[in-house]
């Protein structure tokens, strides 16, 4: 059975559909990439999965139980978490702070939060900046922290929202690296990316939107040979 199972999503503002009858499915132990170009619903359909936004029709399935309708909250506490595109961490608090506060969902003694938190910063190679105020941190750190707050809620699902985005080479050797071992510990992933080169190196499924709508989905191969695809990326040829 498919670990998430998104069905006939739609999201209409007004008069425009920014998604447009989506339908797909995750499998467990994969990773799955979410593809397109900027505009193409990819953050929406991301805000729809995890309760941020409603659903305007269709329906959102994880571990075959519909969660659309329920609050982001409700949503992590069964075990799917989320990164966004503009990470946001509480500015004026420790690295190991902003951890802990993640982990106090599973550990509500502070003893086991803090200890479930250290460990969530050496699996993210955060522990040398677990003192700093996450505010000054560089943008490769803050990355890997809005990692590390939502791997610290024990997620069977784990959405990430251009986690690579703005990453020097270096960094993002380092994120692939970390997102390939969130992989082997069994947690599932779907990503949003547009760095081609962590898209064809780790996913195992890639669904393609443009306009809001699906127009390709298929493993990374299958999706690179695909004319539409091209076509919503490079425009027609002449």
């Amino acid at each position: 059975m498919a670990l998430l199972e998104v069905v006939g999503a739609t999201k209409v503002f007004g008069g425009l559909t920014a998604v447009d009858d989506v339908t797909f499915s995750v499998e467990p132990g994969t990773i799955g990439a979410l593809i397109g170009p900027n505009g193409a619903g990819k953050t929406t359909l991301f805000n729809l999965i995890n309760g941020f936004l409603p659903l305007t029709s269709g329906e959102v399935r994880f571990k075959g139980e519909r969660i659309d309708g329920l609050r982001p909250h409700k949503v992590c506490a069964r075990g799917l978490a989320r990164t966004f595109q503009v990470v946001k961490p509480l500015q004026r608090m420790s690295v190991l702070d902003n951890v802990i506060a993640s982990s106090f969902l599973r550990f509500p003694d502070r003893a086991d939060a803090v200890r479930h938190a250290r460990e969530i910063l050496a699996f993210t190679n955060l522990s040398a900046v677990a003192g700093e105020i996450s505010k000054g941190l560089p943008l490769g750190f803050r990355k890997r922290l809005e990692i590390a707050r939502a791997l610290a809620t024990q997620p069977d699902l784990l959405l990430l929202d251009e986690a690579c985005a703005g990453l020097n080479p270096t960094e993002l050797d380092e994120s692939i690296e970390i997102i390939r071992r969130i992989k082997d510990k069994g947690i599932t992933i779907l990503i949003i990316e547009h760095h081609m080169k962590v898209i064809m190196s780790i996913s195992d499924h890639i669904v393609v939107l443009n306009y809001g709508a699906k127009i390709a989905e298929g493993t990374p191969t299958e999706v690179a040979g695909n004319p539409a695809v091209v076509e919503a990326y490079l425009g027609k040829g002449e």
